[in-house]
């Protein structure tokens, strides 16, 4: 029979030898002006400062975390090669958020420059270095997957083949802690970063010395292009690079829990190589006309997303019937179940947050009445947009369950709800791609600017930037969409790796039971716990930028007419410093809940907590996520020339409601989705020493 894991492999390959391409196409444009190379030249040598200093920071905890794991090791509590999987998961995860940072800081002045010419030369070039950064994660996702497997099939070899299955997905399904870990401090750091710089840049510049955004006057104005790339761009390539890991490995070990075998766990990424293929295809249909409007240029990415979704749900069908036959096809439910609910989950995502649509006009509206009625109301809006995600993903859920087989056999209900995950991720090349376009675009608004291009290329990369403020929260929709779906697979694998450990273990998770209450009650609290601290870290950063802005604008002669430089450098390192200090008490309560939660509740508590932190996390996710993309976009709808423009009172009021909502968008929301699959995964590393340890059985 044909072996279906080697399109995973196949589809690594292609998946990068695509991004490389995009990467030469984009590398061939001009970068225009000496001014604009300058001043990209700048961009880059930030991040990459940044991004050094982050990865010097990470591998302290990865040395010590390898050395826990060792000690476990030795003591028979985990698998042999969880360590070895663990920092291979994180230099993965860091590197797919390198190369990409680092072509969207070389496709930044691109960008600008091609916008001279027309509108869809600046779209196609900020969107090739957003599938760069797509291609490149999915790439080296299933490339570790392959070598991984392949090497396990081997060492496992002398095994029966049923025992090979269940040997290497247990062992799998423990890999991604590495991943997982990395893209916390990608993430959170680089979410700090961004924010400190935009606050920063927001509260002095725009609010008290009422200069326009991305003046060169500015201080932090540097910082805050820095910012878009290692937080947007860096951060969420290890997220998603975690997520579409989880995902696969999770299914992997539920369908062989499921008696699928071999072939089960080949599905996953089979199914995950054919998303990539549909995603080379979808992404030659994203084009668009000059002096297309806001819908028309949505349309021309939303076309190639729904051409990748149609070729999967064609490939996926082909997939189940010629591998598991007609008897199976309930599986092919699950996987369009995922797919849709993604699809579902972006549009309402972008119906909240952009301005096409009435609530983000109607927030821009309460403007009229000041800066308090603007955050009033965009809280108001980040609550009632929870309603629909949370449908939408219970409905795929249980769609996913019963077509599945589950009625019948519980554990091929648990592989249908994870294989859901999976098609929910199967396009997330272009589903990237149109993501890490909006940092390129931002950057590429900000170069025009400092650079003095004329009226009307500011006016297109205005465009491509507001574009991209919809495509970054429908992106930030899809990832804690995902992430939720991805963590119910987690949690289902908890359970199935407790059972391989102790397969007499007495499972009783009823809510009355006070260990499973209790835990409950605790993982309902982390992701609030979690997002202080990184708001507050944002606050505390912020105010270190406002104060040097402030200083430099009053202690630099001829700063404010033009006639000096500022020094950028400065709120660059204030903001790295603080950063790298910031990210360190978040990290640890992702990585030490679950076994201080473990050891005095043991595995039921845990089970009560991953259920209460994916709850909770997944509607507060969503809410601060979706509050900031509409306060940032009703800022927008503003400057676009409604209700009294750039520099009223309105606009004044609905940047206060934009600054508050930074963090809320590009911090706290976005890291809350990797807490909860981040808490998941150490559990299951971790489960040999809660069943051995736990206080209470």
């Amino acid at each position: 029979m044909f072996d279906l894991m080697i399109l995973a492999p196949i589809g690594a390959v292609a998946a990068l030898a695509y991004a490389f391409i995009l990467s030469r196409r984009v590398m061939a444009q001009s970068e225009g002006t000496d001014l604009m190379k300058k001043i990209a030249a700048s961009i880059r040598s930030g991040a990459n400062a940044y991004l050094k200093r982050q990865y010097k920071g990470v591998s302290v905890f990865f040395v010590i975390m390898g050395v826990v794991l060792f000690a476990l090791v030795f003591a028979g509590l985990v698998n042999v090669f969880v360590p070895v999987a663990f920092v291979v998961g994180g230099f993965f995860s860091g590197l797919s958020g390198f190369l990409g940072m680092r072509i969207a800081t070389n496709a930044n002045a691109r960008t600008a420059n091609a916008a001279q010419h027309s509108l869809n030369s600046g779209l196609k070039v900020a969107f090739s270095a957003g599938a760069v950064m797509g291609f490149t994660v999915v790439g080296l996702g299933m490339l570790e997957t392959s070598l991984w497997y392949y090497f396990l099939r081997f060492y496992y070899s002398a095994l029966p083949v049923d025992q090979q299955a269940q040997m290497i997905a247990s062992a799998m399904v423990t890999f991604g802690m590495g991943a997982s870990a990395m893209a916390l401090f990608a993430r959170v750091g680089g979410g700090i970063f961004t924010k400190a710089a935009d606050v920063g840049a927001d509260l002095v510049g725009k609010v008290e010395a009422g200069i326009p955004e991305d003046d060169p006057r500015n201080p932090a104005v540097i910082a805050d292009n820095v910012g878009d790339n290692v937080g947007d761009v860096a951060g969420m390539g290890a997220d998603l690079y975690e997520s579409y890991s989880g995902a696969r490995l999770s299914a992997a070990a539920l369908a062989v829990s499921a008696g699928f075998g071999f072939t089960g766990m080949a599905l996953p990424m089979a199914l995950a190589a054919i998303g990539i293929f549909a995603s080379i295809i979808g992404s030659f249909f994203v084009k668009t006309n000059e002096d297309a409007s806001q819908k028309q240029l949505l349309s021309a990415l939303r076309r190639g997303t729904y051409i990748a979704g149609a070729l999967v749900a064609i490939g996926a069908f082909a997939l189940i019937y010629f591998t598991l036959g007609m008897d199976y096809i309930g599986l092919y439910g699950a996987i369009i179940s995922g797919l849709v609910a993604g699809i579902l989950i972006g549009y309402f995502t972008e119906y909240y947050t952009s301005d096409t649509y009435k609530p983000t006009q109607k927030l821009a509206g309460t403007s009229v009445t000041g800066p308090a009625t603007v955050i009033i109301s965009g809280l108001s809006l980040g609550m009632i947009s929870t309603f629909i995600p949370v449908i939408i993903v219970s409905v795929s859920v249980i769609i996913s369950f019963y077509v599945s087989g589950g009625a019948a056999d519980y554990n091929a209900g648990l592989f249908g709800i994870a294989l859901s995950a999976v098609g929910m991720l199967s396009t997330l090349g272009i589903t990237l791609a149109t993501d890490a376009y909006g940092p390129v675009a931002d950057n590429a608004g900000g170069i025009a600017e400092m650079a003095g291009l004329g009226e009307e290329v500011r006016d297109r990369t205005d465009a491509l930037d507001s574009l991209g403020n919809t495509t970054a929260a429908t992106g930030k929709g899809f990832a804690i969409g995902s992430a939720a779906l991805t963590a119910l697979a987690l949690i289902a694998s908890y359970i199935d790796q407790v059972k391989l450990i102790s397969p007499d273990y007495n499972f009783d998770l009823s809510i009355m039971n006070p260990p499973v209450l209790i835990g409950t009650f605790i993982g309902g609290m982390l992701p609030f716990v979690f997002a202080a601290f990184t708001m507050e870290s944002v606050g505390t950063a912020a105010q270190s930028v406002v104060k040097e802005v402030r200083r430099q604008f009053k202690e630099i002669p001829g700063l404010m007419e033009g006639t000096a430089e500022p020094d950028y450098a400065s709120c660059v390192d204030l903001c790295t410093k603080s950063a790298q200090k910031e990210m360190v008490p978040p990290a640890i309560l992702a990585v030490v809940a679950p076994l201080v939660v473990g050891l005095i509740l043991g595995v039921k508590g845990v089970t009560g907590m991953l259920a209460g932190s994916t709850v909770t996390g997944f509607a507060l996710a969503v809410m601060m996520s979706n509050a900031g993309g509409a306060w940032d976009n009703a800022k927008k709808h503003i400057e676009a020339g409604n209700l009294g423009g750039k520099g009223s009172e309105n606009h004044k009021a609905a940047v206060v409601g934009d600054t508050v909502g930074d963090p809320f968008k590009d911090t706290s929301g976005p890291a809350i989705n990797i807490l909860i699959k981040l808490l998941s995964i150490v559990s299951i590393v971790f489960a040999a020493v809660v069943v051995n340890f736990g206080l209470i059985k």
